[in-house]
Order: structure tokens, then C-alpha cells, then sequence
């Protein structure tokens, strides 16, 4: 076997912040914004940006035709219906773009065509093969996305697929629009679509675009990729519709770290993620979650005695990756009720004061009695908690800092 057919397979990273994501209550953004965040879209090493839905507003409009001529290195997807309007108002907008999709989807799932599109399977194929034809004599590169794909029959959802790849689509994404599937559902699902749709057909990429609803997005696009798709759609944060889209930093760090298992190549600049998060929520109405994996602000903090000892010692002893692989200046101990006297001295020599052991223990008890009646302790306090002796030490320190500043 030569060195390229051991080269691994590429996962296509479709990043929909600034379309899907913008949906979600409290994330609008405007222009200026929105080319910016593009910007670092870019920079970050997305493969696709989907920059918003060209029919739904001039606003959105505007924004694709901006990212489109401001991006000129990766992909810019605009989202339309597989109604004709649709279909060239999304090219309209594309229409300066160096490497421009059009993304046009269909509801396949039965609740959907009975109560919101009110048409028969017939219809919908129609519609499907009629638009997709006419996306593709558009633009080169068309995805078409199955709505509520995970909550269609199996055979009609493989029917529509094949009609849209039949009619020029090459990306063919099954989306788990409400978050109602399971990585083991969705596996068999993918694993499906690629058997009886894509068979050996090379030049089609099957994509996934999970959302969050029941905590599983992340694990159901891995699974995805896993049975053979190759571009997982996600957000930055996650934030996306209800309970938002698979989280990009999670997919990213969840493939490098277990690459035993996911044995796949992709183009993103992992120490950006951080930086990337920091961004998107100076522009939105909310911060991230403290407890968010990979950007959280307790993401690589510890307060735990036992864990801080292992952290000192080791990072590894809890830490699965660094905090610099994802851009994170640094792991963080945090001094509470549950520290330890590692933690404790450790923040002393950080502030300049060598306690000996007996030192430390008179510290240490002092110290979990306010850590005890406080929530939060800060360097003041620790200072104050010092033997007398390097207590008037710590008094001069602090006054030369503040004569200093001052």
C-alpha cells in the first residue's frame, strides 16, 4: 500500500454560527458582526460557512453577499428552500463568492408534510428534483439537506436523497433537525443512506447536522461519522435553535484527542477554539456555560484537593488535553473549601512566600475555616491568613504594589 492510499479521510467541517446559530434567542448579529466573525471563521480553518438564509430578510441577504466577497478561501453556503424564488435568491447572493454553495433542503419527515408543508410524498419529490436541477445549473456545488430526516421512513427518506443526488447534488446531509435520535439510531441511519443512496459513488459527501435537544448532538454527529459521514454541520458554543446544534469545539477536540478512534484528518486550527468562543459571546447577548466542555471557564479548573495534588504533580493525572491545544492560556487552581494544602502552598510560592511545613498547616487551617464561611477567596485573603511575621512581609509588598500602580 503507497503513502496516499494510507493517507487518512478528511472530515469537511460546515460551520452554520452565522445562520443556524443566529436563529437561537439573544444571538442576532449585524453586518459589521457578522463579515467579522466570518473572518475568523476563516481563519479558524472551517471548511463551509453557511452565512444565512438569502430569502428570509435583505438583512440576511446583505450578510451572505458581504462574508461571500469577503471570504475568499473557503466555502460560502446559502440556505433557500427547494422553492424556485428561493433557489435564485440564494445564488443572487452568492454571486461574488470564490467558492460558492447553494444549501437547499426539503421535510421529509411525515408529521412535517402533513401539518407544515400540506403535500404529498409525490410533491416533495417533485420539488426536490425540479430545484435541486435548477440550483445546480447555478452554482457547481449543492447540498441538499432531508428536514427531520431521523424522524422520516427509512425508505422515503433514501428515496428523496437519491432523487436530489440524481438531480446534481453532491453533499447529502440528514439532519436530526429536533434532536430526537440516539448515536445508535443514527448510525444505522447513515450507514443506510450511504449503502442504498451513495453506494460507490465517490464524488458524493454525506453529511450530518445533529441539534441538542436531548444533550446528544455531539455524540450523535461522531456516531454519524463513525457509519461514513464525512461533513458534520455544528455551531461555535453550540448555539443554534432550542437547545442549539453539535458544538464545534467538542467535535474537533472529541476527534483529535480520541484519534485511536477516529482515525480522520480535518483543517481546523484547534488553538483558535478558544479565542473563536471568547468572540462569539462579546457579540451575542449570553456567555458561555461555566461548565461547557473544551471553553467553559471550569473547563481546566480545579478545586477538588485530590484533583489539584494530581494536576500539580501531572497534568495528565486529570487533564485530557492541554488548556494551550485549544487556545486557553492555562490551567487554573482554584482555592475553596474542598483545596488542599498542595493547592494552598502551591498559590503561596505563586504569590512570593515559602511557609514551612508547620507554617502550612497553621495557614491551612485557617484557611478552610473562611473557606467554609466565603464562597470565593481571593489573594487579599490568603495574605491576610499568613503567620504575623510574613503577614508585615506581605503589608510592604502590597503598599510598594500599590505606590506602584498608583
Amino acid at each position: 500500500m503507497n503513502k496516499a492510499e494510507n493517507k487518512a479521510e478528511k472530515i469537511v467541517i460546515f460551520d452554520t454560527t452565522l445562520r443556524d446559530g443566529e436563529q437561537s434567542p439573544g444571538c442576532s448579529m449585524n453586518l459589521d458582526e457578522k463579515v467579522g466573525f466570518a473572518r475568523q471563521l476563516e481563519k479558524l480553518g472551517v471548511d463551509v460557512i453557511e452565512a444565512g438564509f438569502a430569502i428570509a430578510s435583505d438583512g440576511d441577504f446583505a450578510a451572505i453577499q458581504a462574508v461571500a466577497e469577503t471570504c475568499r478561501t473557503v466555502k460560502v453556503a446559502s440556505l433557500c428552500r427547494t422553492i424556485e424564488a428561493d433557489v435564485v435568491r440564494a445564488a443572487e447572493s452568492l454571486k461574488n463568492a470564490a467558492f460558492p454553495r447553494i444549501h437547499t433542503f426539503a421535510a421529509t419527515s411525515d408529521i412535517h408534510l402533513e401539518f407544515k408543508l400540506k403535500k404529498t410524498r409525490r410533491e416533495v419529490l417533485r420539488m426536490v428534483e425540479e430545484n435541486v436541477r435548477l440550483a445546480r445549473e447555478l452554482c457547481d456545488d449543492v447540498e441538499f439537506s432531508a428536514e427531520d430526516a431521523t424522524r422520516s421512513d427509512i425508505n422515503f427518506l433514501c428515496e428523496v436523497l437519491t432523487v436530489a443526488m440524481e438531480a446534481g447534488a453532491t453533499t447529502l446531509n440528514v439532519p436530526d433537525t429536533v434532536g430526537y435520535t440516539t448515536p445508535t439510531e443514527i448510525y444505522e441511519t447513515i450507514k443506510t443512506v450511504k449503502e442504498k443512496v451513495v453506494k460507490d459513488r465517490r464524488d458524493i459527501t454525506i453529511s450530518t447536522h445533529c441539534h441538542n435537544d436531548l444533550g446528544l448532538a455531539v455524540a450523535n454527529s461522531l456516531a454519524a461519522v463513525t457509519a461514513g459521514a464525512r461533513q458534520v454541520e455544528c455551531t461555535i458554543n453550540g448555539i443554534g435553535e432550542r437547545a442549539g446544534n453539535a458544538a464545534l469545539e467538542e467535535v474537533i477536540m472529541a476527534l483529535r484527542v480520541r484519534a485511536d478512534q477516529f482515525q480522520y484528518e480535518n483543517s481546523i486550527n484547534a488553538a483558535l477554539l478558544y479565542p473563536t468562543s471568547q468572540m462569539l459571546a462579546e457579540m451575542v447577548s449570553f456567555g458561555v456555560q461555566p461548565n461547557k466542555a473544551i471553553v467553559g471557564r471550569n473547563a481546566f479548573a480545579h478545586e477538588a484537593g485530590i484533583h489539584q495534588h494530581g494536576v500539580l504533580s501531572n497534568p495528565l493525572c486529570y487533564e485530557i488535553m492541554t488548556p494551550e491545544s485549544v487556545g486557553v492560556p492555562s490551567n487554573d487552581i482554584v482555592l475553596g473549601k474542598h483545596s488542599g494544602r498542595h493547592a494552598l502552598k502551591s498559590k503561596l510560592v505563586e504569590l512570593g512566600y515559602e511557609l514551612s511545613a508547620a507554617e502550612i498547616e497553621e495557614t491551612y487551617r485557617n484557611f478552610t475555616a473562611l473557606a467554609d464561611r466565603k464562597k470565593k477567596i481571593y489573594d487579599q485573603d490568603l495574605i491576610g491568613l499568613l503567620p504575623l511575621a510574613l503577614k508585615n512581609n506581605a503589608a510592604q509588598t502590597v503598599g510598594t504594589y500599590e505606590l506602584i500602580a498608583a
